[in-house]
């Protein structure tokens, strides 16, 4: 398939999901998709996007730790450096068993890792793989898959404060989420609010 046949077919697909669909411009793609899922108002954003002279398709969420959990992390590192080095070690295990792919964006302690900032969780399907089943799945899979990381966090540090906390690596770029080598990294955007189960208000689309 063609990414314009991709495109037509996965933005049918959601569509015919009840998701709700933006397209944003990015010159970087053949089509880049901002998708609300699971329809509802505690839906997480997504990008579906397909990098230029790729066949592939990638799916990708990135959520930001409120500013309360990352003070309580640091709390935490502060008292238990081993524990908290543990934490984020069992973090990284259980990403890596839900079979997704992950970037974890770690603040910097004095004398080790700082709190948990950010998480990037993605899946790539491949032009010949890409099926309504598969699309879906993937969705569903990453939804899953954070909710996990998140439900975890607020077990562990509360439910927050409702702000979202910095991200040293962003800040560095110029407070954005910077672009990766990797394609199913590139030119996402920040979910900062459903991951944390606050209402979805569409003007929060930018």
């Amino acid at each position: 398939m063609s990414a314009r046949e991709v495109e037509e077919r996965v933005k049918n697909w959601l569509s015919s999901e009840g998701l709700e669909i933006k397209e944003k411009e990015d010159p970087r793609a053949n089509f880049h998709f901002l998708v609300r899922y699971p329809p509802t108002k505690h839906g997480h954003l997504f990008n579906v996007l397909s990098p230029k002279n790729r066949n592939l398709l990638v799916i990708s969420s990135v959520t930001q730790v409120d500013s309360g959990q990352q003070n309580e992390m640091s709390t935490h590192t502060n008292s238990d450096s081993d524990g908290w080095e543990e934490w984020l070690h069992e973090t990284r295990l259980q990403l890596t068993r839900s079979n997704v792919d992950w970037v974890l964006h770690v603040g910097h302690g004095k004398e080790g890792p700082g709190p948990l900032q950010a998480f990037n969780l993605s899946l790539p399907i491949w032009f010949d793989g890409v099926t309504q089943n598969e699309v879906m799945q993937s969705l569903r899979r990453l939804w899953l898959s954070k909710l996990s990381v998140i439900h975890e966090i607020k077990f562990s540090y509360g439910p927050g404060v409702g702000k979202p906390g910095p991200v040293d690596d962003w800040e560095k770029a110029g407070n954005q989420p910077p672009s990766q080598p990797s394609p199913s990294t590139e030119k996402v955007e920040t979910d900062e609010t459903g991951g944390f189960g606050t209402g979805f208000d569409p003007s929060e689309w930018v």
